[in-house]
């Protein structure tokens, strides 16, 4: 490995001869310099591996020779050093992208520390984190012999993601492969328990908040702000995801409470999302709005009556409460209504559904492109990240924040990477969703499903007498044995949900108020 190699710039160079000799001792190379002019030419000879500089010298100040520097080598990391506390100065050179701010009189193990953090960070970062997580491995692995609540699953998932946005960041994909076995493992067992307890949960006295109960047990007693709030229901959105779009927020709001909440059975939009806003299982709901509620094989489009779902909930709930409803599907509904938000904060309510991650997971079913872009869930991260940065959606969320609004930022089901396939056989109508079937006559592998012959035992309407529900378990997808090779290659590795699973079920309801 090469030794580092430091240009140091200073027009008193010669007093810092005992720093110098201390960094060589550490087989650090140093180059010295006294003046910003000579500087940039030496910069734009020779590879330096970090800078340090003088903010006071006479000619070309430090300031002007960072300015210089990072025109000609942007990512070339420099320290600069001052005898000055002034603010504007900082100020500027934080501005210029410096890489740490040291003032002057400086000791050797100043220095060297500046160094480790900005050259050997990645490094540092990567061993400790792989130490941590050697150490977690264990206690995790403990916690999943002996896990048997709905609470405690909640904290396992939590903790389980937290090691994977961790463990992405560092260099040991070893660490990366052990943590994925270990999901594997959770949702084997996850799958387990819900098989279990899930017609219990529904009913229990100390139950989770599942999708139906969202509004009225969560999200209505937190609306306390007099200037309005902002409900945004991000479609299809995984706590991962959601992890990586939240400090993108801090700007603007500070989160006052965060709750991980289930969503019902199947993991689909038109159940779960009815569900949140008619503030019904579905079975009521075909019960009390059988003109507003379609099972899989009715005509026509499944979602379409959730404004009015969301009125007669209100109705119920708190009648005096002003709202208004608002699905973005395209590009420009997010413009129209980010150009038209100023005028519609005036309701104790606004709320907005956004399909874009629906249609990302989806378009990565159908298109090569996105299948490249999203081709793990890393990579899916980022492209969701990528989407709410440059979203209408975000500067729609700004706007809130300036007119002192609320926000409340939720999804209805989550999405996991569908990778092995499962045969299903059944008539022609059964229900075409990838992770859960419903229908007559269905035939499948018993282990691979959670079978619910009684749909009603959890709250689901029935098309046909004799019809059932089954679920598919962690990571499979159901595939039918005519065509079969095709149909599993087509959608192998694409992501589903509808059935059960850690990233499907349990998802985020995180509450904000304005900075």
């Amino acid at each position: 490995m090469k030794n580092i190699h430091i240009l140091w710039v200073d027009d008193e160079i010669e007093l810092l001869k005992p720093h110098i000799l201390f960094l060589e001792a550490k087989n650090y190379e140093v180059s010295k310099c006294t003046n910003g002019a000579d500087a940039i030419d030496l910069i734009q000879e020779n590879n330096y591996d970090i800078v340090f500089l003088d903010e006071n010298m006479p000619g070309l100040t430090g300031i002007e020779t960072l300015t210089e520097i990072k025109n000609n080598k942007p990512n070339l990391p420099v320290i600069m050093i001052t005898k000055s506390e002034e603010e504007y100065i900082m100020e500027d050179a934080i501005g210029s992208k410096i890489a740490d701010y040291l003032i002057k009189p400086v000791n050797p193990n100043q220095i060297l520390l500046s160094l480790k953090k900005n050259l050997d960070h990645s490094r540092l970062i990567s061993e400790k984190t792989t130490s941590n997580y050697q150490q977690e491995f264990r206690k995790i692995a403990m916690d999943l012999a002996m896990v048997n609540s709905y609470e405690e699953w909640i904290e396992l998932y939590h903790k389980l993601l937290y090691w994977e946005l961790e463990l992405e960041n560092i260099d040991d994909t070893g660490m990366l492969s052990i943590l994925e076995s270990q999901k594997q493992e959770a949702n084997s067992l996850f799958f387990k328990f819900i098989k279990k307890n899930y017609e219990d949960l529904l009913t229990a006295v100390h139950k989770p908040v599942f999708s139906h109960t969202l509004f009225k047990e969560t999200i209505l007693p937190e609306m306390t702000n007099p200037n309005g709030t902002l409900l945004l229901v991000i479609d299809n959105l995984r706590y991962d995801q959601w992890k990586v779009l939240e400090p993108h927020l801090a700007p603007f709001y500070k989160k006052t409470k965060e709750t991980s909440y289930f969503s019902i059975l199947p993991t689909a939009t038109q159940y779960a999302r009815n569900a949140i806003f008619s503030g019904l299982t579905p079975l009521e709901m075909e019960r009390r709005h059988p003109n507003y509620w379609k099972n899989d094989e009715d005509e026509g489009g499944k979602n379409l009556y959730e404004k009015e779902f969301l009125a007669a909930q209100i109705q119920r709930l708190k009648p005096s409460l002003t709202h208004e409803y608002h699905k973005i599907t395209t590009l420009k509904g997010a413009k129209e209504l980010d150009n038209n938000f100023n005028s519609q904060k005036t309701n104790d309510l606004s709320v907005v559904v956004y399909n874009f991650v629906d249609m990302l997971s989806h378009s990565k079913t159908e298109l090569d492109v996105i299948k490249e872009l999203a081709g793990d869930d890393k990579a899916y991260r980022s492209l969701t990240l990528s989407w709410f940065k440059n979203s209408p959606i975000y500067s729609t969320i700004q706007k809130a924040q300036k007119a002192g609004m609320q926000l409340i930022i939720t999804t209805d089901h989550g999405t996991i990477n569908s990778k092995t396939p499962s045969k299903v056989i059944g008539n022609k109508n059964i229900s075409s969703n990838l992770r859960y079937k419903t229908g007559r006559s269905l035939s499948y592998e018993e282990k691979d499903v959670y079978a619910v012959r009684n749909p009603k035992d959890i709250f689901l309407p029935t098309q046909h007498m004799n019809s059932s529900f089954v679920f598919a378990k962690e990571d499979l997808f159901f595939a039918y044995p005519n065509n079969y090779n095709h149909f599993v290659k087509y959608y192998k590795n694409t992501y589903q949900h509808g059935g059960i699973s850690l990233e499907e079920m349990i998802i985020p309801c995180a509450i904000f108020e304005p900075k």
